[in-house]
């Protein structure tokens, strides 16, 4: 059974076209049922587009409170009645509803516990990493709750840090490997509820 997605971008859509070329493939057994943004300028929505999916605008500063944001986004993505909320490079806090309890999962440049938390997005994982002297990194793809990279943990996979590593040679190995976990990821959330 196709597992139906809901995808939350903010940004370039590296990981939504990990998904797209996948599912063209025949390598993923889903369906982008919709994608919204947080933000009316990301590439991701062109991606989207491309690939034919409804795409959706919501943006935090049209928003008086975080709960009003987050209940606009539910809002949008109810209609489509996703088995899975996918956060990819979601760069907000969404307070999803009990419905989706379970149901909403997220990937994270490193690995949780580790570099986590509220700022720890993007370069500033990477950063930190480096300055903390790791020899390992890597990326989590975790079930989310209302914290900031919490919540049970999917799949992890490790990549070296290796010596003269800037945050970018870091990101694009990390990347690599969010592409086999996050999809793996995803079919263990579609064995757990039934759905393959």
């Amino acid at each position: 059974m196709t597992v139906r997605l809901a995808v939350l971008v903010s940004g370039g859509g590296t990981t939504l076209q990990n998904f797209l070329d996948r599912i063209a493939a025949g390598r993923l057994d889903a369906s982008i049922e919709v994608v919204v943004s947080s933000n009316s300028t990301a590439y991701a929505l062109e991606r989207a587009r491309a690939a034919g999916i409804d795409t959706h605008v919501v943006q935090r500063r049209d928003f008086e409170t975080q709960e009003a944001f987050s209940e606009a986004i539910t809002a949008v993505l109810e209609p489509y009645d996703p088995d899975l909320v996918v956060g990819a490079g979601f760069l907000q806090r969404y307070l999803f509803p009990e419905r989706f309890e379970g149901r909403m999962i997220n990937v994270h440049p490193a690995l949780l516990p580790k570099f986590g938390g509220q700022g720890m997005y993007g370069h500033h994982v990477h950063e930190a990493v480096l300055a903390a002297g790791e020899t390992e990194s890597g990326c989590t793809v975790h079930i989310a709750d209302h914290e900031y990279d919490r919540g049970p943990v999917l799949v992890q996979k490790k990549v070296p840090v290796l010596p003269g590593d800037t945050p970018e040679t870091l990101a694009a190995r990390v990347f690599e490997a969010e592409c086999e976990a996050y999809p793996e990821a995803i079919r263990i959330m579609a064995s757990k509820l039934g759905l393959s």
